[in-house]
């Protein structure tokens, strides 16, 4: 049978016979840490497209090709691990709609905000099925509010492994949402989850898992209780000061709620980009997952009267009217230290994609890619692929 590996072998051996370069050592090496195309994450499934971490998100996040699907674990009141963002209901459902909850509406303090609404954390699973997701983004398709329904941590096992094919594997990319605040309500997250990952036959460094936690003591918690997946160690900040391009810090984005916790209130996340800070991520998890001004700042344009300009001139002053400024050195810096890099999030919005990108997404992915970024959680996935499969067609591949 003809094997087309032996005409390449051919060719690269002539190659070398005349001095040159073999067809691999031709092509541009790849900055990511392993030397892979970055990695696609379907961050809350294709929640640019569907109602954020519903089953027919994930669904369709899977259908776009992205390489993994991200749930944040909430839990419920009889300690079932479910996919929202937010242990607030009234964000993403539609539990204000049912009036025979009505009565569970109340005030909580959440990593030490106060917010109003409804909690999973009152609700059972039973009761939490009764409800629909919406969207939280009003520029999004809203005719599908309150169609789909939640979904468990279970349940998302379940259709990756359904999903996985010889030539595909459709990874997890889990979080654990506000673990302290879980932890304080006597439903903590953590053994749960690893329960559920050994039963999959999914706890190892080879499985298609990744646990990602904005506290520290939540992902070294589960390694010390013996889970053995990739841990990302999730880097935050409140806003972009738009005069300068540094970033701000302010509750409830302004440090790890257990560092609250404990009382270190004079740190920040900013600790974690440093060298210091990587090498003591390295110590307890694989991989880092700023968000994406760490990486490319943004800075906006100001007039002689201190306001900053409107540049698309559509009266509304946001992404759109900022500009990327000369990139970090984070990437290479987790790279030395031996940590890989997956950006959030990046979406297709106007308002959110910087001048110098001229309103185009994949420009900005391009960006990012050709810094050696590891990996992007975007709710377009479909739109990171298609820009990658452009950047490597840019390095040779």
């Amino acid at each position: 049978m003809f094997k087309p590996s032996i005409l390449v072998c051919s060719i690269a051996l002539a190659l070398s016979a005349c001095g040159g370069d073999t067809v691999e050592a031709a092509k541009p090496a790849l900055l990511t840490l392993d030397g892979q195309q970055p990695l696609v994450v379907a961050h809350r499934g294709a929640s640019g497209y569907l109602p954020e971490e519903t089953y027919e998100a994930y669904v369709k996040a899977i259908e776009l090709g992205a390489d993994a699907i991200e749930p944040d674990l909430i839990s419920t009141k009889d300690g079932e691990l479910i996919a929202r963002h937010d242990p607030n209901l009234g964000t993403s459902t539609d539990v204000a709609t049912h009036p025979e909850f009505a009565d569970r509406k109340k005030t909580r303090l959440v990593d030490g905000e106060e917010q109003t609404g409804w909690f999973a954390s009152d609700f059972t699973l039973k009761e939490i099925k009764t409800l629909g997701g919406i969207s939280t983004d009003a520029e999004r398709p809203q005719e599908f509010n309150g169609k789909y329904k939640i979904v468990t941590f279970q349940e998302i096992i379940d259709l990756a492994k359904a999903k996985s094919n010889a030539t595909r594997t459709v990874a997890v990319y889990i979080e654990t949402k506000n673990p302290s605040y879980h932890r304080a309500l006597g439903l903590p997250l953590e053994d749960k989850l690893i329960e559920i990952l050994n039963k999959a036959g999914w706890n190892s460094k080879t499985a298609p898992v990744f646990v990602q936690s904005f506290e520290p003591s939540s992902l070294k918690y589960m390694k010390s209780k013996g889970l053995n997946t990739k841990l990302i160690q999730l880097i935050d900040a409140d806003d972009v000061d738009m005069k300068t391009g540094k970033l701000t810090y302010a509750l409830p984005s302004d440090r790890p709620y257990d560092w609250t916790l404990a009382g270190q209130t004079n740190r920040f996340f900013s600790e974690m980009v440093t060298p210091a800070g990587l090498a003591e991520i390295k110590t307890y998890a694989d991989g880092i997952g700023p968000w994406k001004p760490y990486i490319i700042p943004v800075k906006g344009t100001f007039g002689a009267d201190g306001k900053q300009l409107d540049l698309n001139g559509d009266g509304k002053i946001n992404y759109a009217d900022a500009t990327s400024m000369a990139p970090t050195t984070l990437i290479s810096d987790a790279h030395k230290a031996g940590l890989f890099v997956h950006a959030y999030t990046f979406r297709n919005e106007k308002r959110r994609i910087p001048a110098d990108f001229k309103n185009d997404p994949k420009a900005e992915y391009k960006a990012f890619y050709r810094l050696g970024l590891d990996g992007v959680f975007s709710d377009f996935s479909d739109t990171a692929i298609a820009a990658r499969s452009e950047y490597l067609k840019e390095m040779g591949r």
